[in-house]
């Protein structure tokens, strides 16, 4: 099956699913990476799934892909582009509703799966449009407020599920910051599933496992 024209850059792997409507998954990777990057989890995700990876719509020099702007300024510290956030939330969202349409994928059964900047997407997307999303996988990132919609707090959040995970010497994003996550998802009554390793900004083999099982529990 070759891609069809969407408004974002994407790679796929066919669902097994020969007959009626099909549950996809869409990965979105970190900050100056690729479509390719968590592409490579694809042929061990369960065979159900349609699978896209996603390529972020910033091109960085001088390679390199990002779905906002992170200042790296010595004087004002590190801060991040938050309107261009919502606006890749929503290019997300309209990717989404593309798909579906394209691939006559089954809107009740959407999984996102995010590492590092897409995390913090896939949750500004879930979040902000929980009707949309049914399980969130987490990765190695936070959730930003400033970026989800205005009234998600007045949102139907019932059909949601989340797994996240991070790294205990993560150098990139301060463990305490995802260890926030549980909590915050927990007021809205969304369950979670929260786990650590014993690695830096990056997915463990038993991570995936762990991820995997969980997921494969879900669709």
């Amino acid at each position: 099956m070759s891609p069809k024209p969407l408004s974002l850059t994407y790679l796929l792997r066919p669902s097994s699913i020969q007959s009626g409507k099909i549950p996809a998954l869409f990965m979105f990777h970190g900050y100056g990476s690729n479509e390719e990057d968590l592409f490579s989890f694809a042929s061990e995700l369960p065979e159900e799934l349609m699978v896209f990876s996603v390529k972020a719509p910033y091109d960085l020099e001088p390679f390199g892909h990002a779905w906002y702007a992170i200042n790296f300024d010595a004087e004002q510290g590190k801060w991040s582009d938050d309107e261009q956030a919502k606006e890749s939330r929503e290019k997300i969202v309209a990717f989404i509703d593309e798909a579906i349409e394209a691939y006559d994928l089954d809107e009740d059964n959407i999984s996102l799966l995010g590492f590092s900047q897409g995390t913090i997407l896939s949750y500004s997307v879930a979040l902000s449009y929980p009707e949309k999303i049914k399980n969130v996988v987490a990765l190695s990132g936070y959730i930003n407020e400033n970026i989800l919609v205005e009234d998600y707090g007045q949102k139907d959040h019932s059909k949601l599920s989340f797994y996240a995970s991070h790294g205990q010497v993560d150098q990139v994003i301060p463990l305490e910051w995802a260890q926030k996550s549980p909590e915050f998802l927990k007021s809205l009554n969304i369950p979670i599933t929260y786990e650590e390793f014993p690695v830096g900004h990056g997915v463990s083999q038993q991570n995936f496992f762990s991820f995997k099982k969980w997921l494969q529990q879900r669709i």
